[in-house]
């Protein structure tokens, strides 16, 4: 999950979709009426539905060869810097693509002490532009695994990114008709999470999240109250490796493939009852 800004917005849903969230939030399906502890479950995009990071590690590999031209890459700690230059830009750029690019230029202008050319500052936008229009390859067990959720506990997809890149990626993953809501928000805080239980008049303790960052998808609905089910992706941005959920956190569960969540979110429901 990496560089997911904008602003937040929920994807309109036709009235039929709307009428069905209101009555799955009021109406427990036979499936579970006896064990109504789980009342919504919650599930990230990058990195979690579909593929992601790896995009934008290539995208900083593409980075570093533009600036091989202009300083020794072992000796100016590149990635490091670049990274250093996106944290300080989230306030204003936000997560996304199009961050990293504005992050990229600014980065490279200051390593090379604004030596670079112009026609090297417009590689680095291609790298942008390339890395916003990658494929969306959804994880193997993904639909199958939400489409189980689904049939018993109401389901939302909670993104954060760029809001027209997320829209993008949402549609071409061929995921969009399993959620009847779907939230896009520029960050995923605990006010945040506050706020989208409350538009569902869901306490924390009945809302299971599902996702691959520790510090975006689960600190933050633990802090709540709520519960995590963390499935780890290959590779992590490192500003989303840092977190402070403990190994043995007893709100958290770990499913090592999309195809877990099921049985990790039953035996939630199970422990609740």
């Amino acid at each position: 999950m990496h560089r997911k800004s904008g602003p937040r917005a929920a994807l309109p849903c036709p009235p039929y979709e709307a009428v069905a969230i209101l009555w799955r939030m009021t109406s427990p399906s036979p499936a579970n009426a006896h064990s109504p502890s789980i009342g919504l479950v919650g599930f990230d995009g990058d990195d979690t539905l579909w593929k992601s990071e790896d995009y934008y590690r290539q995208a900083e590999q593409d980075f570093e060869s533009v600036l091989g031209h202009y300083i020794d890459l072992h000796d100016a700690g590149t990635a490091q810097h670049l990274l250093k230059v996106e944290r300080r830009n989230l306030a204003v750029f936000g997560y996304g693509a199009k961050g990293m690019t504005l992050s990229m230029i600014e980065a490279a202008i200051e390593l090379t002490d604004e030596r670079i050319s112009a026609a090297h500052l417009r590689q680095i936008v291609e790298i942008g532009r390339r890395t916003l229009q990658h494929p969306v390859d959804v994880i193997d067990g993904v639909r199958e695994a939400v489409t189980a959720i689904a049939a018993r506990w109401p389901v939302v997809l909670i993104t954060k990114g760029d809001l027209f890149h997320q829209e993008q990626k949402i549609e071409r993953s061929g995921l969009r008709d399993l959620f009847p809501r779907i939230e896009i928000v520029s960050e995923k805080d605990p006010s945040t999470y506050a706020r989208v239980l409350a538009e569902f008049d869901l306490p924390a303790d009945r809302f299971v999240m599902v996702g691959n960052s520790l510090r975006s998808d689960i600190e933050p609905v633990l802090a709540l109250g709520g519960w995590g089910v963390h499935t780890p992706y290959a590779v992590t941005w490192a500003h989303e490796a840092e977190h402070g959920v403990s190994s043995d956190e007893p709100r958290l569960r770990l499913a090592d493939t999309a195809w877990q969540w099921p049985d990790a979110v039953a035996a939630i429901e199970a422990g609740n009852e």
